[in-house]
């Protein structure tokens, strides 16, 4: 295991130095669940909400989240994003709603961090949505899938979990 990039040599939290760094395609996959009652995910599915598309605006929600991380995570770098998709899908047999988050840039650090956020941002708007209805709905398993770019290479995920 590494040391801790986000520490200088006294121990003070700073901004890693990203300069000297190749600039190269990015790329962070995310992915997370929000866990219903059953008739929560049935009222979502048949649009029947009277807030809206509830899916959709969690989707624009996510989106906005990856561009504002950096706002929201004191040492993480603004960067600028190339591309940023949100994907839900429901799994009525467990009661959940799956979100996939894929951010990309060209850049000199990576996207895991934009991709994090943008999952949470987006569980946490359906879960805004939906509370009226349901408050016992829990966001679940939010983690890093696969990433790729960078010095470090290619990461994917591989416990099963």
């Amino acid at each position: 295991m590494t040391d801790l990039t986000h520490f200088d040599a006294s121990g003070q939290a700073h901004m890693v130095d990203v300069g000297a760094k190749d600039s190269t395609h990015r790329i962070a996959l995310t992915s997370g669940h929000i866990r219903m009652q059953p008739e929560t995910l049935r009222l979502v599915l048949r649009g029947g909400h009277k807030k809206g598309d509830v899916l959709g605006i969690a989707r624009i929600a996510g989106i906005m989240a990856a561009k504002k991380t950096s706002d929201l995570v004191p040492l993480c770098h603004p960067l600028a994003l190339t591309r940023v998709t949100i994907d839900f899908t429901p799994d009525e047999a467990n009661a959940l709603i799956r979100c996939n988050a894929q951010v990309e840039t060209r850049g000199q650090t990576g996207v895991e961090m934009e991709a994090l956020c943008a999952v949470q941002v987006a569980l946490l708007t359906i879960y805004d949505m939906c509370k009226a209805v349901d408050r016992g709905m829990s966001i679940e398993q939010v983690r890093l899938e696969q990433k790729s770019g960078g010095k470090s290479g290619n990461w994917q995920r591989s416990d099963g979990l």
